[in-house]
């Protein structure tokens, strides 16, 4: 347990912190998951709808840090081409 004061106020901004950063990847797999499902149900129509929510979820948490920008654009390169593939 955190003695200071600094460190009592640190913890508390951990906390919150990782809340909104686990929403964020709660969000991105959600998604991905649910395109999965979508295209091994041959469904590619839906599943080229979900991808502008997954591009925008996955460019927004790379803005504020919780991924790399780098990886942002690799999930979105193999999901494109996975969507690509099964057409």
């Amino acid at each position: 347990m955190a003695i200071t004061k600094s460190a009592q106020k640190a913890a508390r901004q951990n906390v919150r912190r990782r809340k909104r950063n686990l929403a964020y990847k709660d969000k991105i797999k959600k998604l991905q998951k649910q395109l999965k499902s979508l295209i091994s149900q041959n469904k590619a129509k839906e599943a080229k709808t979900i991808l502008p929510q997954i591009y925008k979820s996955l460019d927004k948490a790379a803005k504020v840090g919780i991924i790399k920008k780098n990886t942002a654009d690799r999930k979105k390169a193999r999901i494109t081409k996975l969507i690509n593939r099964n057409l």
